[in-house]
């Protein structure tokens, strides 16, 4: 009976043994399990965000190369621009000196067509006097012309590279530039000028609009032509109807 006893109580405290030793393990199982997913679940995260660190990267240097080649492009447009208007100053500076030379020349030839007539020349020698005077006049002409031309080039090319510089800055035009509406659409709120380059007309230059002495309104110049322009109304500077024959003269004119 004793021995009877030690046995059951034996094989009790073997079975709370095992209770007790299967809940250790099973809580160093759970914890080792945990332990375990926590560690993928950040091992995953590390690997997502180095996969988004390096797409943003990859897009900001793709960025910075576009941005570089942009500018590359927008410093060889402005070196071209700067060589043209270079050239362009020396020409104009040449015909500035051909022309003060002309001018010489024809006083001289105006004074020596007055000396001679007062001399009691043939009628042939006046003649050709008359002939060398109008053939230097042309000349005089022609090198005016020229070099109107070439300041208009020049200051057209100068706004080229103030744009792509993107510096802010106000177009002047010519002083004296006088024009006329000729054409007018409402709808669309432009306007088309009798004057263009040759009158020294540039791009984005503002010229107000008048009738009879009083503002009609102020249009900015977006397409030029030789000898026209179209232009849009200016919000906020319409004041009135714009009509045919309005008369146009600039906003900025250049001192």
């Amino acid at each position: 009976m004793l021995i009877r006893l030690s046995l059951i109580l034996a094989i009790i405290a073997g079975l709370a043994a095992g209770v007790v030793n299967f809940t250790v393990v099973k809580g160093k199982i759970t914890t080792l399990t945990n332990d375990r997913n926590d560690q993928r679940t950040q091992k995953e995260q590390a690997q997502r965000d180095l996969a988004s660190t390096k797409k943003t990267l990859k897009e900001t240097q793709a960025s910075l190369d576009q941005t570089k080649t942009q500018l590359a492009d927008s410093e060889q447009k402005r070196q071209k621009l700067t060589d043209q208007v270079v050239a362009l100053t020396s020409k104009a500076d040449d015909l500035t000196a051909k022309l003060a030379k002309t001018s010489q020349q024809l006083n001289e030839a105006q004074g020596g067509l007055d000396a001679y007539k007062s001399s009691g020349l043939t009628a042939a020698q006046v003649n050709d006097l008359n002939k060398s005077l109008k053939q230097t006049q042309q000349a005089l002409a022609v090198a005016n012309d020229e070099k109107i031309v070439m300041t208009h080039t020049i200051a057209r090319l100068n706004n080229q590279i103030e744009e792509i510089l993107g510096v802010n800055h106000i177009v002047t035009l010519p002083a004296g530039l006088r024009g006329e509406v000729m054409a007018v659409d409402p709808k669309w709120e432009f306007v088309v000028l009798n004057v263009g380059e040759n009158q020294g007309v540039l791009p984005n230059g503002e010229l107000l609009v008048s009738r009879d002495g009083k503002l009609v309104a102020k249009v900015i110049v977006r397409s030029v032509q030789r000898d026209r322009s179209i232009a849009n109304l200016v919000p906020g500077w319409k004041l009135g109807d714009v009509y045919e024959g309005d008369q146009v003269i600039p906003a900025h004119p250049a001192s």
